[in-house]
């Protein structure tokens, strides 16, 4: 405890969290972990991250990083921790609690940071008993979180839930006494957050669609990822589920299978090979580099029709009578997105 005790002393604006060792439920052994800071994704769910470049640069293991939240365990002083509001009794059941404290100290005045020299050992459960499916609360508590501090960017973490940006109709509870909380405390904006403390995170303010990508002749079925590892997407019985996520962006590209919330990561774009008719995912950032042809133009109700080739996405059927995307000369299919961050 001495490490933390000592950061609090030195500065009682900072939240600092120990390193997490692994006590296996089954046997007891303790697996080391190396120290990571504490991030997470627009789903708002934890994650460990490397810690920053200058942090790196010092060549000291030993020395306290900045995180831009807080994993669970911490330590603060409980003055400065009430002064800012403690933790968010609004919040239900499990999930996002430690992702609104971290942002929320860091936009109220603190730092967070984790501190190598900490341990804790920590057994992780088989299974969490108080619910058969954490997703119902992590999203309900992500909507909430989204709600009083994520000013535009709330748009994200419904895009990531692959919610309507209107209308989702999941209750998140009375957050006026927080809104309150965050104007007296004259907190910073979220776009300072993104700009200081998580640059990783991405944007994702080129989207114009998002959500499931159907064609209107067969509406029961809807794009797909296909086989992983692979890089042929299918046309597959609609279950609304990661791999058959898609976006539509302002510069022409159909990303399939769930957008990455860090800018480290990448895509996977739709590309149409240039002969056959089988279509292609690739690499974003490859496929930019290396001229494939990505760039697609889309209007809902209309036909996806390829830029540089001037073919379309279609189905058709195949050799066993099922249905499957193909790339050929158009002939005027059309598409829809489930949801429109603006008309296009």
């Amino acid at each position: 405890a001495e490490p933390l005790l000592a950061r609090i002393k030195a500065d009682r604006t900072v939240v600092v969290s120990p390193v997490f060792d692994k006590v296996h439920y089954d046997d007891l052994h303790l697996e080391p972990y190396i120290s990571f800071s504490h991030g997470f994704d627009w789903e708002l769910w934890c994650m460990y991250e490397s810690f920053s470049p200058d942090w790196i640069k010092t060549g000291d293991e030993s020395q306290p990083g900045k995180s831009p939240s807080v994993m669970g365990i911490f330590a603060a002083d409980r003055a400065f921790l009430g002064e800012i509001g403690g933790l968010d009794g609004g919040m239900s059941v499990y999930g996002g609690e430690n992702v609104e404290l971290g942002i929320r100290v860091w936009l109220c005045g603190g730092s967070v940071e984790v501190v190598p020299c900490s341990r804790i050992a920590h057994i992780e459960r088989a299974h969490k008993p108080y619910a058969p499916d954490l997703n119902l609360s992590m999203r309900r508590n992500a909507l909430r979180v989204a709600d009083i501090w994520l000013d535009e960017y709330k748009k994200n973490v419904l895009i990531a839930w692959n919610l309507p940006l209107q209308g989702h109709g999941i209750d998140t509870g009375d957050v006026s006494e927080r809104r309150k909380l965050r104007e007296k405390l004259k907190c910073k904006p979220f776009s300072w957050y993104i700009d200081n403390v998580y640059p990783s995170l991405e944007r994702l303010d080129n989207i114009l669609g998002y959500g499931v990508l159907q064609n209107t002749l067969l509406k029961k079925y809807c794009a797909d990822q296909g086989v992983v590892p692979g890089s042929i997407p299918v046309l597959y019985e609609c279950h609304f589920q990661q791999p058959q996520l898609c976006y539509y962006t302002t510069d022409s590209e159909i990303i399939i299978g769930g957008i990455k919330s860090h800018n480290y990561n990448n895509n996977r774009c739709l590309v149409d090979p240039g002969s056959g008719s089988v279509p292609n995912l690739q690499d974003c950032k490859m496929a930019q580099l290396n001229h494939l042809h990505m760039h697609w133009d889309f209007r809902q109700g209309q036909a996806i029709r390829n830029k540089a080739t001037n073919r379309c996405l279609e189905v058709a059927q195949g050799e066993t009578a099922d249905y499957q995307l193909i790339i050929q000369q158009c002939s005027g299919q059309s598409w829809t997105i489930q949801h429109l961050v603006k008309n296009f």
